[in-house]
């Protein structure tokens, strides 16, 4: 096997996750800087840390990439297949991001695995694809819009007696605690997705074999890049979650927060599924707005990021079908 091909489709794998982390930075932040519980720049740097950490709590999100959506492709095609996965992946991110759309980069990932592969005449494992994939993409958006709705309901009742500017102070601090769990689970999820890569990618060059561990370095590098684009900051899209869909107060951030951190943890650990930050986040707040009044919730820019939640995976897909057709002609 080529090792340049090998070194090459790993420092995509990185790049991606760099994008990844600029990319759904607002996932995890956006909510507790829109109610100026925390400032940019500590939020940013709270969530690096917390994606860093959250890398290293699981790995079956991980083996569902690597082993559950498609054949793993064999020698130089297989690397092919991987690098235009990636590909499409990326182009979709930085689509995404200049127009400040909160698409979901797992979807794109995703989205380029099967487009990829259908090019390159790889079996997609369609069972994987609608049990781990499509049918998490419908389920999560709804337990998170009725989980945000029930989470903030449930605060607005115990809090009803409360001083209103004393519970929104109080609620500010405690923002600082489920911000952290959104970027821990943000961690615990995105981390994972390029770490599947990676060993993909590694299998097909004969440096692993499916059932050995996750190697060290390859759990640091990819904690590290999204990390660091984490903090880098996707500003555009944090305005779209932070301030577009609803103006949210600090109650309704925690609210949202600790709903969607919930979510990815359980998804994790229980069912090994790598669901969409974004879908889960962006539907948790719109539940918790709805608690407001359902016209509190700007539902417009809400079916905006919805229809962009569907176009994605075939975006995508499309995207890195004709990156292997590209890479198919030049190199292989």
């Amino acid at each position: 096997m080529d090792t340049f091909a090998l070194i090459v489709t790993i420092a995509v794998a990185l790049f991606f996750t760099y994008t990844n982390g600029f990319h759904d930075s607002a996932n995890a932040i956006a909510t507790s800087v829109s109610t100026r519980a925390l400032t940019p720049r500590a939020a940013l740097a709270m969530a690096a840390v917390m994606n860093l950490a959250g890398a290293f709590l699981g790995s079956g999100v991980a083996k569902t990439v690597s082993e559950g959506l498609i054949e793993t492709p064999e020698g130089s095609k297989g690397m092919g297949i991987l690098f235009a996965a990636l590909v499409g992946a990326i182009v979709w991110n930085l689509v995404t991001w200049y127009f400040g759309l909160p698409s979901s980069s797992s979807h794109a990932l995703f989205g380029g695995m099967v487009g990829a592969a259908l090019a390159g005449g790889t079996d997609v494992l369609w069972h994987g694809v609608v049990d781990k994939i499509l049918v998490p993409m419908f389920v999560s958006p709804v337990v998170g819009l009725v989980a945000g709705y029930l989470v903030m309901t449930a605060i607005m009742w115990i809090f009803r007696r409360s001083n209103p500017h004393k519970a929104k102070r109080g609620f500010r601090i405690a923002q600082t605690v489920s911000a952290a769990g959104m970027a821990l689970g943000h961690g615990l999820q995105d981390a994972q997705k390029t770490m599947g890569i990676v060993v993909m990618a590694l299998v097909i060059s004969g440096h692993s074999t499916y059932g050995d561990p996750i190697p060290v370095w390859v759990k640091i590098v990819c904690a590290l890049m999204l990390s660091l684009g984490t903090y880098a900051g996707g500003w555009r899209i944090m305005r779209t979650l932070g301030r577009k869909i609803i103006e949210l107060d600090p109650p309704q951030g925690f609210a949202a927060e600790t709903t969607g951190a919930a979510i990815m943890f359980t998804t994790a650990y229980l069912f090994k599924a790598p669901v969409s930050t974004t879908h889960v986040i962006t539907s948790a707040i719109m539940g918790v707005g709805a608690t407001k009044r359902v016209k509190a919730v700007r539902w417009g820019v809400a079916k905006n990021i919805v229809l962009g939640w569907f176009i994605t995976m075939p975006a995508a897909a499309l995207v890195a079908a004709g990156a292997f057709g590209i890479v198919n002609l030049a190199f292989l």
